[in-house]
């Protein structure tokens, strides 16, 4: 199968995405051949006018909370309470959790996401059904079980021993290094004891699994964290538990100081930033700006539901017009670009994943916009990120 048109590549000298016109040859769900600067006449799918893109990586989001996007209006702890609790213990339902991650799957590739970082429910065999289903539908990345056996409602809480057993089985099951894996998923220090947070660390360090858990998302949220765990910073908590290290992606970080930056950089730690979730929810705005400075890892995420866009593309723009609202120092379009690709593939370890290149998995779209955006007095990948339709999406390819 050949691609073609203006190709969506990583920049090798810094973090940023350029186009060049091309093509690409795709055999056996694998990226065969890269062509820059040749634009075949009858390409099976693409055109001059056309973009091909890596596949989007989406570093944080919820599957249960797809049916609940646009539930507005409340702070974080009152939204959990009333909102997202009841939608996740609809999970209990196996057969419901399956109809639903084949929905939301549906969604994800329709919107250009082939990878993810995502959160199940407390669940053990939803969750296992999730990431099987997930897994033949091409997606690559990590799901995992949401682990809490406090502060939310009893149907949702469950023993920290059966807990950490039910983690370390789904991490045997689908190991660290395959396509689709499963992560060690404490839903935030609130709704975890020091039991289950500690047990959650070794079966993370046992399985060399990813982790995925929320970080200073509001105020009131790292208030009531040093409140439980005897005055201890919430990243303190985090590291003391053993589930700090390159593998851990914390949800938000909105609300952290230079103490937190300083442990999140020398624990080579990620920090997903969810920019359409934070002004949704009214959480705050991150300082992307002094994380940068500090040179602390950051992703991107939808954080569906709470995010209200399941485009990664939209939540890119959503990035920029967030730092832009703090000072001068905010990411361009190209920046944006590459975040949601190749800079979210790169900061999660996926290797395989982010870049139009040759040997890797063809997890790549065909853009066709329907304006001159090639011959647009503004930056070509600027005008794209603005003028943004999820219509333009023509094909979605994954390797599987």
């Amino acid at each position: 199968m050949i691609l073609a048109g203006q190709l969506l590549l990583a920049n090798a000298s810094n973090d940023t995405c350029r186009v060049s016109p091309g093509f690409v040859r795709v055999e056996d769900g694998f990226i065969a051949e890269v062509v820059e600067g040749e634009l075949p006449q009858k390409p099976d799918a693409g055109g001059p006018n056309a973009l091909i893109s890596p596949g989007f990586i989406d570093a944080h989001l919820h599957l249960p909370q797809f049916d609940m996007i646009g539930a507005h209006g409340m702070p974080l702890l009152k939204w959990l309470g009333e909102v997202t609790f009841p939608s996740e213990m609809k999970w209990a339902d196996t057969e419901y959790a399956r109809g639903m991650t084949r929905r939301v799957a549906k969604q994800l590739l329709a919107h250009g996401t082939t990878g993810i970082c995502a959160y199940a429910t407390a669940h053990h065999e939803s969750s296992r059904a999730a990431i099987e289903i997930l897994a033949e539908a091409g997606l690559r990345g990590v799901v995992g079980q949401v682990l809490m056996d406090r502060e939310a409602p009893a149907e949702l809480c469950f023993e920290p021993r059966r807990l950490i057993d039910e983690a370390a089985a789904l991490s045997s099951q689908f190991p660290a290094r395959g396509r689709l894996a499963a992560a060690i998923t404490p839903r935030f220090a609130i709704s975890c004891t020091e039991e289950l947070l500690r047990g959650a660390g070794e079966v993370a360090q046992e399985h060399e699994a990813a982790i995925q858990t929320h970080l200073a998302e509001t105020v009131n949220e790292c208030e009531f964290v040093s409140k439980l765990f005897d005055g201890q910073s919430y990243v303190d908590v985090y590291r003391d538990m053993g589930l700090m290290n390159e593998r851990s992606i914390f949800g938000h970080g909105i609300h952290l100081d230079a103490d937190d930056r300083r442990t999140l950089n020398e624990q080579n730690a990620i920090v997903a930033h969810c920019p359409t979730a934070n002004s949704f929810l009214r959480s705050g705005t991150m300082n992307r700006h002094s994380l940068v400075t500090d040179q602390v890892k950051i992703a991107i995420g939808s954080d569906i539901g709470a995010g209200y866009e399941r485009s990664m593309v939209r939540v890119g723009r959503a990035m920029i017009e967030a730092a832009s609202l703090l000072g001068d120092q905010y990411p361009s379009a190209a920046d944006a670009w590459h975040l949601i690709t190749a800079g979210n593939a790169d900061v999660l370890g996926w290797s395989d994943s982010g870049r139009i290149r040759e040997g890797a998995p063809a997890d790549l779209i065909v853009i066709e916009p329907t304006i001159d955006w090639l011959n647009s007095p503004a930056d070509p990948l600027s005008m794209l990120m603005f003028a943004w339709d999820d219509r333009w999406i023509s094909s979605v390819l994954t390797s599987v």
